[in-house]
C-alpha cells in the first residue's frame, strides 16, 4: 500500500490561526500552559503517589513472592554478579541516551531556527529525563510524561498542532518497533527459525495483535492533512459545521504524526535520528533485561529473551496507580513463566531488570524536571523581552 508522504504531509496544511493578545501571544496557549503547570506541581497528588509507591514496593517485592510461593527467591537477589549488575546499568545509560536521539530526531524544531536553539541536547535531555520520572510517577500508560513533554514544546514555542503532531510521530515511531519486534520474533520462534520455547500464546497471538495494530495505523494514516477544511466543505457554515470541523482536528492530527513515523521507517535517511533513537532505546532494554538475567547465571535463547520482554511490556497498558508499578513486573514475570523459564531464575532476573530500569532513572530525572523549570523561565524572560521589544518597535 503506498502512502504520500512527501514533506507536505509531515505536517497539517496551515492549521487555524490560534487566538493572541495585542502583543502576539497565544492566549488559549497560556492558560493551557498554567493548567499544566498546576498539574504537575501538585504535591497532594505528589504525595499521594508516593504513598501508593510504597504500597506497591510492599505489594510486589514482599507479599507476591510469598502468594506465589518464590520468597526465597528474594534472597537471590543479592547474590547477582556485581559485575553484570555494572554492565546493566551501563545499557540504562545508553538506553537514555538513544531516547535524547529520538527526542532530538523528531521534537528538537528542525523546521524552526529558534526552537532548534532552544531544544539543543541540553534541554533534550531535561525533557526526556523529566518526562521519563514524570511516566514512572503518574498512571496511563505514561501519561504524565506526554502531559510534560507537551507542556515543554508549548513553552519553547512550539505551535499547539505541530506540538501535538511530533508528540503523535514519537510515540508512532517509538511504538511501530516494538510493534515490528512483536511480529518479527512471534513468527521467527514459532516457525523454529529461532531457537527457544514457542507457545502459541506468547508468539502467534501476540504477533497477530500487534500485526492488526499495524495495519490500523497503516488506515490512520491515509486520513488527510486537511481533514478539516474537507469537512468544512461538506457541512458549510454554522453550529454544527464547526462541531465537525473541531471533532476531526484529532484524527487529522493523529493522522499527520503517523505519516510523519511511517516517513521516517521509509526513508531512514530523512530521521537517521529518530530511527536510530527508537531502535536503540529498546535495544539497551533488551540489554539491560539480558544482563539482569545473566547476573543470575541465567542462559536464555535470544528469541526469548527479545519475545519475552515485549509480551511482558504490554502490561503497560494495564490502568495503574502508579505508571505501572506492579503490573509490568508480574507481566515480565508470567511471559517468562509462559516460555517455560524457571521461578528461580525469572523472579530475581526481572525484579533486578525493573530496579535498573524503572526507579533508576526517577533520581536524575527529578533533578532534570527542576533544572527544566528553570530552563523554561529563561524562555518565558526571553519571550518577554521580544515580545517588550515588538512593542517599543512597533511605537516608534
Amino acid at each position: 500500500m503506498a502512502l504520500d508522504v512527501g514533506r507536505r504531509g509531515l505536517e497539517p496544511e496551515r492549521p487555524p490561526a490560534e487566538p493572541a493578545d495585542e502583543n502576539g501571544n497565544d492566549v488559549e496557549a497560556d492558560d493551557e500552559e498554567l493548567r499544566l503547570s498546576g498539574l504537575l506541581s501538585d504535591r497532594r497528588r505528589l504525595l499521594a503517589l508516593a504513598v501508593v509507591f510504597v504500597l506497591a514496593i510492599v505489594s510486589i517485592y514482599l507479599i507476591l513472592p510469598q502468594i506465589v510461593g518464590l520468597e526465597d527467591n528474594l534472597e537471590r537477589i543479592s547474590e547477582a554478579v556485581w559485575y553484570w549488575v555494572v554492565i546493566a546499568v551501563g545499557f540504562n545509560v545508553l538506553a537514555f541516551a538513544a531516547y535524547v536521539a529520538l527526542f532530538r530526531g523528531i521534537l528538537g524544531g528542525r523546521t524552526d531556527d529558534q526552537l532548534h536553539r532552544r531544544l539543543d541536547i541540553r534541554a533534550s535531555y531535561q525533557i526526556t529525563m523529566a518526562g521519563l520520572a514524570a511516566t514512572r510517577l503518574f498512571s496511563a500508560g505514561g501519561a504524565g510524561g506526554l502531559v510534560l513533554t507537551y507542556w515543554a514544546l508549548r513553552k519553547a514555542g512550539m505551535p499547539r498542532r505541530r506540538s501535538a503532531c511530533r508528540m503523535v510521530a514519537f510515540l508512532a515511531l517509538t511504538y511501530s518497533v516494538y510493534l515490528g519486534a512483536l511480529v518479527l520474533f512471534g513468527v521467527l520462534l514459532f516457525s523454529g527459525v529461532l531457537p527457544g520455547a514457542a507457545p502459541a500464546g506468547g508468539t502467534v497471538v501476540p504477533a497477530a495483535v500487534a500485526g492488526t495494530v499495524i495495519v490500523v495505523l497503516g488506515l490512520v494514516a491515509l486520513i488527510p492533512g486537511n481533514f478539516e477544511r474537507r469537512i468544512h466543505n461538506v457541512t458549510g457554515d454554522g453550529r454544527a459545521a464547526r462541531l465537525a470541523e473541531r471533532f476531526a482536528t484529532g484524527p487529522a492530527t493523529v493522522a499527520t504524526g503517523v505519516r510523519t513515523a511511517i516517513d521516517y521507517l521509509s526513508h531512514p535517511s530523512r530521521g537517521a535520528l529518530a530511527v536510530a533513537g527508537a531502535v536503540g532505546f529498546w535495544a539497551a532494554q533488551i540489554g539491560i533485561l539480558w544482563a539482569s538475567f545473566e547476573a543470575f547465571g541465567g542462559d536464555v535463547a535470544f528469541g526469548v529473551l527479545v519475545q519475552g520482554f515485549f509480551v511482558g511490556m504490554a502490561a503497560n497498558l494495564i490502568p495503574s496507580p502508579a505508571g505501572g508499578v506492579g503490573s509490568v513486573d508480574a507481566g515480565m514475570i508470567g511471559a517468562f513463566l509462559l516460555f517455560g523459564e524457571s521461578g528461580a531464575l525469572v523472579f530475581p532476573a526481572v525484579l533486578t531488570y525493573r530496579v535498573i530500569a524503572f526507579w533508576l532513572p526517577i533520581p536524575p530525572g527529578v533533578i532534570a524536571y527542576f533544572q527544566l523549570v528553570r530552563t523554561v523561565h529563561g524562555w518565558e524572560r526571553e519571550r518577554g523581552y521580544t515580545s517588550e521589544s515588538k512593542v517599543t518597535a512597533e511605537a516608534t
